[in-house]
């Protein structure tokens, strides 16, 4: 198994296309696991994490947080790194506000874009 320096330092191809599934999949339960009958709302489970004021917030930002980790990890440019970030804060502060932020969270999905972010720069560097 890799070690911690092996993961950060030496990404290849391969890893950084699992590392982009894994993100992937999260990305899809955060924010767009589950659908409104009838319509084509979807929404994931920062959604309802987000229904419980201030700890719900929180909760939600620190798992998108994790694809920021992961994404330093994989040694994105600092500039791709801060527009991931402007993301997060985007979604988090505007999921502050009660109602209003919880129907912004259903349609901002910070963590799908994170995702399409990523794997844009990839392709685009030719990594993958």
């Amino acid at each position: 198994m890799a070690s911690a320096y092996q993961w950060s330092r030496g990404a290849d191809g391969w890893s950084r296309r699992a590392s982009l599934q894994r993100l992937d999949k999260l990305a899809t339960l955060l924010d767009v696991a589950f659908h409104v009958p009838g319509t084509s709302i979807r929404f994931g489970i920062e959604a309802i994490l987000r229904l419980v004021p201030g700890v719900g917030d929180v909760a939600a930002s620190a798992l998108s947080c994790w694809m920021l980790i992961e994404a330093h990890r994989l040694e994105v440019p600092r500039t791709l790194l801060i527009r991931m970030i402007g993301n997060v804060v985007v979604e988090g502060i505007a999921g502050a506000v009660p109602i209003a932020g919880d129907l912004f969270d259903v349609g901002w999905r910070a963590n799908r874009r994170n995702v399409r972010l990523l794997r844009e720069y990839f392709e685009r560097e030719g990594l993958l």
